[in-house]
């Protein structure tokens, strides 16, 4: 027989249970309801037994309708209370129990064989007791760990998935203190300032991911202000909605019970506060979408999960325990995310055990859709998805009511975040002084530049009108050095030119002789005066020969030859030489240079 799809809904005065049949024989069904039970069958579906939370009674108001479109049942059942509240509706897992026995009556009984007991009472037996295969029994749990600490041994099979899925090396024999110690150490060992440091200066990535707003943000709002209105309080399924896959997961689930000590119940309620806050965490930082860190994240950020811890004493243990894997594991290690996690968790508790079963199903299937972290479905979720279903909501709310006053801070987290944040602050401080001295210096050393550059400006203005005159003065120079070198232009003319002598005779500069009457004299001329000095000495010869050219031949020639003997005294013996013909010989010039040398002939060859 198969199990249908069932949904139940309610308004004031009628329970609504609607059944999804494809493909039955609508014409032969059967419904059962008397009470807090209903049945239904309609070849192949059997619906066995619902165990509803209020009573229904069968008075002709009652309707019963099949949509073939669809292959849907829908069945209105008469309230015996109306208006009256039916809490856990959505709770599919737990109506499908069977109801308990409300007998006194010990569980096992030793009766006697009798022969009342014939084939005649077969219908009497009940066929709803559950059978369980036989189990070797066991001796006592050394370490346990687990949903309610009821497992032990699991992890000695599973060596090779152990390191994938949990920290501890080898839980089934470490006892619980020592788990918790080496965690510790674990954490303390782990955690990184500088990345500490970097998430809390370098938070815009951060700021972005706290805006996120998942489901239960909406609901919360929609709750809070209905009981403002009517001031009535309401389950969460009017605010929190199940999917047809979260509700086939729910009818996947064996229904069982679960006998717990006080100790026991105390660690069940701790590690789901434990995990509904690394799950807020990872709904956060990935706003919603999963990924394959999903199923990393919310087990490691778990001590629960991770390190099978069962030693919490408070609900502080547990605010410290996630906020201290928060800043050594994840990516993103900032205590706003984990104040972020507090306050959600708050809500999905104030929303109700509706709320609390949609985001242990969700873990359910991240973790089924993970290779290795499967097994902490077996150990933990499936379990939590199944008794979470039968949990009064009044201690819910005392739950949640105890996390809420519940303080947490980072002087809790025992890794001297304070002092590492006022040390990175002074250090910030000291760089943006330096930063700003460096500035003011440059900008200093800017101003000093630009009075330099306006004090080489007028430096420069001045050496320009200084260079201004000295240019005028070397044009001025230059004009003299320009006639000082024409004079000398005329003088190196002059010596390549022919020497005209005072008779109008001209002579060669090569051989520097001329032919005086019927002898011939050469003259070499050398010339090592400075140029100084040849100047003034060409100067005196122009104006020499100026007066001569104005005097008589006569005057002139004498003048020529006195003014010849006053600049340059030559002895008589090296003037003048006479051969035997009585001819006169070529002069021989005296060692000093003399750049403008007029040669006269004598007066006796002219007599």
């Amino acid at each position: 027989m198969i199990t249908p799809a069932f949904e139940l809904t309610q308004d004031p005065d009628f329970l609504t249970v609607k059944i999804r049949v494809p493909y039955a024989r609508a014409s032969e069904f059967d419904v059962y309801f008397e009470g807090e039970d209903f049945k239904f069958y309609a070849k192949p579906y059997f619906l066995r037994q619902l165990t509803l939370p209020g009573r229904i009674v069968e008075d002709g108001r009652e309707k019963a309708s099949y949509n073939t479109d669809e292959g849907t049942f829908t069945i209105q059942l008469p309230k015996e209370v109306p208006g009256q509240y039916f809490e856990g509706l959505d709770m599919l897992t737990s109506l499908l129990a069977p109801k308990k026995s409300r007998s006194a009556k010990p569980l096992v009984e030793e009766i006697a064989a009798s022969a009342e007991l014939s084939e005649d009472n077969e219908e009497e037996f009940d066929w709803e007791v559950e059978q369980t295969p036989y189990e070797e029994s066991s001796p006592a749990l050394q370490h346990p760990y687990g949903f309610g600490n009821l497992r032990s041994g699991v992890f000695q099979r599973l060596q090779d998935e152990l390191s994938d899925v949990i920290d501890i090396k080898d839980p089934d024999q470490t006892p619980a203190e020592e788990r918790r110690r080496k965690r510790l150490a674990a954490e303390a060992a782990k955690f990184e300032p500088d990345h500490y440091l970097a998430d809390f200066f370098e938070d815009e990535a951060i700021k972005h991911l706290l805006k996120y707003k998942p489901w239960w943000i909406d609901a919360h709002k929609k709750m809070t202000a209905l009981q403002g209105e009517s001031h009535q309080e309401h389950d969460s399924p009017a605010f929190v909605v199940f999917s047809e896959e979260e509700r086939e997961q729910m009818r996947k689930f064996t229904n069982k019970s679960y006998l717990l000590d006080k100790r026991s119940r105390h660690h069940v309620y701790l590690g789901l506060i434990d995990i509904l806050l690394a799950y807020c965490y990872e709904i956060c930082v990935n706003e919603g979408d999963k990924n394959v860190e999903s199923s990393w994240n919310i087990r490691k950020l778990s001590a629960t999960l991770c390190w099978l811890e069962v030693s919490f004493s408070s609900i502080h243990d547990v605010l410290v325990s996630f906020g201290r894997r928060v800043l050594c594991y994840p990516l993103y290690r900032h205590f706003g995310l984990v104040t972020r996690a507090f306050n959600d968790t708050v809500m999905i508790l104030q929303l109700g055990k509706a709320a609390v079963l949609k985001c242990l199903l969700d873990i359910h299937k991240i973790f089924m859709e993970s290779d290795p972290a499967y097994i902490l479905n077996d150990l933990f979720i499936t379990d939590y998805c199944i008794w979470i279903q039968k949990v009064k909501s009044k201690k819910l709310a005392a739950l949640c009511e105890s996390l809420q006053k519940t303080t947490l801070s980072k002087s809790h987290m025992g890794l001297e975040l304070e002092e590492l944040e006022a040390a990175a602050v002074l250090v910030q401080e000291e760089e943006k002084a330096l930063k700003a001295a460096g500035t003011v210096s440059k900008q200093q050393l800017l101003c000093s530049e630009s009075e330099t550059s306006d004090s080489e400006e007028s430096s420069s203005t001045s050496s320009s009108e200084t260079e201004g005159s000295d240019s005028d003065e070397q044009e001025s120079s230059t004009s003299e050095d320009g006639e000082i070198n024409s004079f000398q232009g005329t003088l190196q003319e002059e010596r390549t030119a022919p020497l005209i002598d005072c008779n109008g005779l001209r002579q060669g500069t090569n051989s520097s002789a001329m032919e005086v009457g019927d002898g011939k004299s050469k003259v070499s001329l050398q010339s090592t005066t400075p140029p100084g000095k040849l100047v003034e000495e060409l100067e005196m010869q122009i104006h020499s020969a100026m007066r001569l050219s104005e005097q008589p031949e006569g005057l002139a020639t004498a003048g020529c030859v006195s003014q010849e003997q006053e600049e340059n005294p030559v002895p008589e013996p090296d003037r003048f030489s006479e051969d035997a013909a009585g001819k006169g010989n070529f002069l021989e010039v005296s060692p000093k240079p003399n750049p403008f040398l007029l040669l006269c002939s004598t007066n006796e060859d002219e007599d």
